[in-house]
């Protein structure tokens, strides 16, 4: 059935499987890392079929993953780069793409008491095969805050705080090597400061102290985001973006900018 033509005889550009979850498992220098993403994999439909084999599709993905697993790549990249390769011999196309998303788990240490914290972020990579060539889109979002500089300005230095969501993503060549750990610090540096799960008492001074020290605008955030980005990432096309969560007013604030790097 699906090889057969179509009533309407146009060609789409993305057919395939989402919502799609399983485990990854990779091994990012010398490090370990079991992930369960959220997966999403397209390609190309010519307009003389009338759809895709979508079982045979989601088979494929499961043998392909299932081999990943037993090799443990070094990268969530590296491991849909084979599923795509693997994926073509069976499922012909001109244009593909794999995202993966899913949670990033990093342990920090409290800025004072030195406790340990698991800290959680969002994550997500999407590799794109276009004619054999491959290019990546890397995405982080991290929790932070907000402080802002005019209310501390005209309140003898009280001020509202809230909490922010900040997001980086970089779009590069897939040789390219970045590390999502060092896109998250981007985010998280620009800050007024880092937040954690776990806090002592010594710990929440600190990090208020930081932050009445160091009040920004979400658009100060952003521009943080992208300088950072900048000076650690090159060949990249840099696009950030903060949304504040605003405590005093009844909507929220966003900013956002790109660049090259």
């Amino acid at each position: 059935m699906q090889d057969k033509k179509p009533e309407i005889m146009e060609s789409l550009e993305r057919v395939g499987v989402t919502g799609l979850k399983t485990i990854v498992m990779t091994n990012w220098k010398n490090r370990k890392y079991n992930f369960v993403p959220e997966i999403e994999l397209t390609m190309d439909l010519e307009r003389e079929k009338k759809g895709i084999h979508m079982s045979r599709l989601v088979e494929s993905i499961t043998e392909c993953i299932e081999r990943e697993v037993e090799i443990r790549r070094g990268s969530l990249e590296e491991v849909e780069r084979n599923i795509l390769e693997k994926l073509k011999e069976r499922h012909p196309f001109n244009h593909a793409e794999i995202t993966m998303e899913t949670d990033l788990v990093i342990p920090r240490k409290t800025p004072v008491t030195g406790k340990t914290t698991m800290e959680t972020y969002s994550v997500a990579v999407k590799l794109s095969s276009d004619k054999g060539g491959y290019t990546k889109l890397l995405s982080v979002e991290v929790t932070g805050n907000t402080v802002c500089p005019h209310a501390m300005n005209k309140c003898n230095g009280r001020t509202h705080i809230q909490r922010a969501t900040g997001i980086l993503e970089i779009e590069t060549s897939y040789e390219n090597r970045i590390d999502l750990e060092d896109m998250i610090d981007c985010v998280e540096d620009a800050f007024p400061s880092r937040v954690y799960t776990i806090l002592k008492t010594e710990d929440e001074k600190r990090v208020v102290k930081e932050m009445y020290d160091n009040p920004k605008f979400v658009e100060d955030v952003t521009r943080g985001i992208l300088r950072n980005a900048k000076k650690r990432f090159k060949n990249c096309r840099i696009r950030a973006r903060t949304v504040s969560e605003e405590s005093i007013h009844r909507h929220d604030v966003i900013a956002e900018g790109s660049c090259m790097s």
